[in-house]
């Protein structure tokens, strides 16, 4: 995975879509961290990367969340996984 500064996204986009269209993901970074990932869609997969994304997303926020309510002393077995 390669990273790029947004700058480097402003002046040399063609070398961040070459990378991107190459290894199918890039970083970009604004003042050395992390923001933003750039992932390349195969066609036809856009809904079902984008749900997959979001998926991801909603993981991180649970499992955020029953550390946040561990650390505060809330017993763990009383967080149920709804289906």
């Amino acid at each position: 995975m390669n990273f790029y500064t947004v700058r480097d996204l402003r002046n040399t986009p063609k070398s961040v879509w070459d990378n991107l269209s190459s290894d199918g993901e890039v970083v970009i970074t604004n003042n050395g961290k992390p923001t933003a990932i750039m992932i390349n869609i195969v066609d036809g997969s856009f809904e079902e990367t984008i749900k997959a994304i979001r998926q991801a997303k909603a993981m991180i926020a649970f499992n955020s969340m029953r550390q946040k309510a561990s650390m505060s002393g809330y017993p763990l077995s009383n967080i149920t996984k709804t289906d």
